[in-house]
């Protein structure tokens, strides 16, 4: 049992990184405005990018090397736009899991109302684990960090069954009104992250077979597996919690995930008594601040591994230097331009939608090529969930850049 949970690790991360607006805000408010009616979208689109996601730590265990090197080999081009992408995303997404996380800890902790003040403490705090403790701290963390979230929104749940009042049903919908399908679209393409994500698990599996040098592709399928089923999981949970205690409530949400939040944690105390306050207060909490903390670390290293490669000077380290940027960038933002933090926000969320079949393609391409040995490319069901889900991802993408027009 030791040796089990001691290989467990990248795949914890990525469920950390995933379980994050997505979750505590998209699917508890789609269990909010749908009741349990948007379940199938939430496994739809899981299945449909398991893949593409699956891909990255399975091409790293496979080849002994990164998706970033893989990348190189297709063409340099693919690594520099990945590049570009990478740096006009990275203080926006980053800004904005700060500002989220620092208002759950305003209402959690009190002490100051100062969102900004808050997100430079938690920026600190996340780059003090990251510097000091290195993977390994953040790999033992994150054990602790999704087990506390697993079982906090499972007890939350559980008391939020006999509580509700309003009838609910099973039965699966598709939104009619533009506002509804504008949300599904949302939920979708955010659920259960974007798929980049795949980039940061192959470089955290790259660190996992330093520690643990019998660390092989089986280990880390198994590991992928565990990690992706929590973000179903806690998914469905999230929805539920949405469903039981605000369906049918009339609450008039906030479109400020920071105000939603903190109306989140009051509803349902409302609901449940205050005696549910830690609870959903504790879940909520380190849903963003796993989000927060992995983030931090994974935007660095990939950027870090990247300029590697670029420069061709891999023996140099640039891990704290691309982290001193980001938490610069993150706080600046905060000073400065946090009144156009919902267009920045915008930018990012079509960049993460429209390059999603890019991303998807890449893996595809580079898990069937000649860099990946034979014995490890995908098999024939595999290859069918793969070219159906491209197929999902581009229409998907299209449908999303239409209705923006």
């Amino acid at each position: 049992m030791y040796k089990y949970i001691k290989k467990l690790g990248p795949g914890l991360l990525f469920a950390g990184a995933a379980i994050g607006v997505s979750h505590l805000v998209q699917s508890t408010r789609a269990g909010a405005d749908f009741d349990f009616g948007l379940i199938w979208a939430l496994l739809l689109v899981h299945l449909f990018k398991y893949p593409f996601f699956q891909y990255g730590p399975k091409y790293t265990l496979a080849t002994g090397e990164c998706l970033l090197d893989g990348y190189k080999k297709l063409g340099t081009s693919i690594l520099v736009a990945y590049f570009i992408l990478t740096f006009a995303t990275m203080f926006t997404i980053q800004t904005a899991l700060t500002v989220v996380t620092a208002g759950l800890a305003s209402t959690l902790f009190g002490i100051t109302q100062n969102t900004v003040l808050w997100s430079a403490i938690i920026t600190a705090v996340c780059m003090v684990i990251l510097l000091i403790g290195r993977y390994k701290l953040l790999d033992n963390l994150m054990k602790i960090i999704v087990f506390t979230l697993t079982i906090s929104t499972c007890i939350a749940v559980i008391l939020a069954v006999p509580n509700s009042a309003a009838p609910h049903t099973f039965s699966q919908v598709m939104p009619k009104n533009d506002i509804g399908i504008a949300f599904l679209i949302a939920f979708m393409g955010w659920m259960p992250a974007p798929l980049d994500i795949s980039i940061w698990h192959s470089l955290w599996a790259l660190e996992k077979k330093k520690t643990i040098p019998d660390y092989s592709v089986k280990n880390t399928i198994a590991d992928f597996n565990l990690g992706y089923g929590s973000t179903i999981i806690l998914g469905i949970l999230f929805m539920a919690l949405g469903a039981l205690v605000m369906f049918g409530s009339g609450e008039t949400f906030s479109a400020s995930a920071t105000l939603f939040s903190e109306q989140l944690i009051a509803l349902y105390t409302k609901n449940l008594g205050e005696a549910a306050y830690i609870l959903i207060a504790v879940a909520a909490f380190t849903t963003m601040f796993s989000t927060t903390l992995t983030t931090l670390d994974a935007s660095p290293r990939a950027m870090s591994y990247t300029t590697k490669i670029l420069l061709k000077q891999k023996d140099k380290q640039y891990y704290a230097i691309w982290m001193a940027v980001l938490a610069a960038g993150t706080v600046a933002i905060l000073l400065f331009f946090l009144s156009e933090m919902k267009t920045l926000i915008d930018i990012a969320t079509i960049l993460s939608f429209v390059t999603a079949p890019f991303y998807a393609i890449i893996n595809f391409r580079l898990i069937c090529s000649s860099h990946t040995p034979k014995q490890y490319h995908p098999g024939t069901g595999m290859k069918v969930i793969s070219w159906t889900g491209l197929i999902f991802l581009v229409g998907f993408s299209l449908w999303y850049t239409i209705s923006l027009f």
